[in-house]
Formats: C-alpha cells, structure tokens, sequence
C-alpha cells in the first residue's frame, strides 16, 4: 500500500461522509460501503483514490456477513489491504418494555449485535494475516451507555454490543490492533431527526432540555474525532467507549 487505506461503511449518511473527508484531507485511500451523492468527487479532488461497495451501503445490510467481507475483498483487491475501519451497525427500534415484542428484540439483536461481531471477527482476523497492526472504529449509540426506556431493543442491543467490542479489544491488543467504540446521541442527521420526531420544532425543543450543552452534535465535529481513531496516530488507546452526546450520557 502507498498510502493508508480506510474502510468505511457507511459513507451514505451519520458521520460517514464527514469522515472520508476528513481520511481524505490526510492523504488515505478509502474503500467506502456506499456514499453520499456527491462524495466520491470530492474525495477524488482532495486527492483520494475510491471504491464503494454498494453491498454494504447502509447499517442494515451489515447484518449479513458477506457484507463486511466485501468491503474487505475490495480493499485488498484495489489496494492490497487495509490500515483502519469504521463499520456502523445500526437498526433503530423503538417500544419501550411495554410495547417491545420478541420479533423487535430479534431484530435489533441482528441488526446491533451481529452485525457488530461479524464486523469485529471479519476486520481482526484480516488485520492479523496482514500483520501489520490496525485501526478498528465501531459506530455505536450513546443509549448503550445510559438506558433508554422508549428503545428498549436498542439501547439493550447497542450496550451488549459495546461490552463484545471491549472483550474483542483484548483479543487484538496483542497483534498490534486497536479497537475503540464511540457512541453519538442528539447529533443533527436525517435519522435522528426522523426516529425522534425533531424534524418538529416543539419535539426537537424539549429533547435539547435533556442535553447539558442544549444543542443538536454536527457531524462533521464527531467525524473530526473519530478520524483521530483511524489515521494512525493514536494506537495505545484500545477498549474504550467515548460518547459524544453533548453530556447526556452524563447526566
């Protein structure tokens, strides 16, 4: 490889496409699973080389576990390998204990939960046949640290998901692979707008009163810190979920 390579799935919406950017803007390569209109221009104008993965365009579809290996495959096909990636697991369920059925539980357990391990096993076991250590990112939820009664499924799912990646960290600490989750709440994105209602102001409003700093996240700010888990520079942190949720995991 002649420059650092990242994976990203997905780089359609949330901090994906902010944080190619950001790969890009430090000289990367990016191998992405899916991307925002637009995207692919603007990394190869700073410079980038791209390949995307329609397969793995989106949180769903990392349920299935060929979908990681894709991304993988296009990586070293294109490339020759990989240096770091972020995979974003996500299938929003809302219920609380009331509400919640079995089939929601499933899903989410699929969606958050396996879709997390097949990330975590697939990207360890090729950084490790590379041998040359490695970055691994997981998109997790700010509700996995701090109950979260209205999405019981996914709060739950998300939580264990973050305990499988701390456990995973041990496993790839020795091979020179960093592992780290971080976990976004309240961040201004189509899908929070739309699984919250904030798209209306009255809602939006009220969820800002549980927000210590009473503002919506910017993407590109939680892409700005993610990125400093994927380019190398920072190797000796590993095992760590960090929320950026504006405080509300601390409250």
């Amino acid at each position: 490889m002649s420059k650092r390579v990242a994976i990203i799935a997905d780089a359609v919406e949330h901090i994906g496409p902010d944080l190619a950017i950001k790969l890009a803007e430090k000289d990367h390569n990016l191998v992405l699973g899916g991307a925002a209109e637009g995207l692919v221009e603007q990394l190869q104008a700073l410079g980038a080389e791209v390949e995307v993965v329609s397969e793995a365009a989106n949180g769903k579809l990392l349920s299935k576990p060929e979908a990681i290996q894709a991304l993988v495959d296009a990586a070293q096909s294109r490339f020759g390998g990989f240096n770091s990636a972020f995979i974003r697991p996500t299938v929003h369920i809302a219920g609380d204990i009331l509400t919640a059925t079995a089939e929601d539980m499933q899903q989410a357990f699929e969606g958050n939960m396996m879709a997390s391990f097949y990330a975590l096993q697939t990207l360890t076991k090729s950084l490790i046949a590379q041998e040359n250590g490695g970055q691994i990112l997981i998109g997790s939820s700010g509700t996995g640290a701090k109950a979260y009664p209205a999405a019981l499924a996914y709060c739950s799912t998300k939580a264990g998901a973050i305990m499988m990646i701390k456990a995973a960290a041990l496993s790839a600490a020795p091979h020179g692979i960093s592992i780290n989750a971080i976990g976004t709440m309240a961040l201004n994105y189509p899908g929070f707008l739309d699984n919250t209602g904030c798209n209306n102001p009255e809602i939006l409003k009220k969820v800002l009163t549980t927000i210590p700093q009473g503002r919506l996240g910017e993407t590109e700010e939680c892409a700005h810190f993610a990125a400093s888990l994927l380019d190398g520079e920072s190797n000796f942190m590993s095992g760590e979920f960090l929320s950026l949720s504006g405080g509300w995991t601390a409250t």
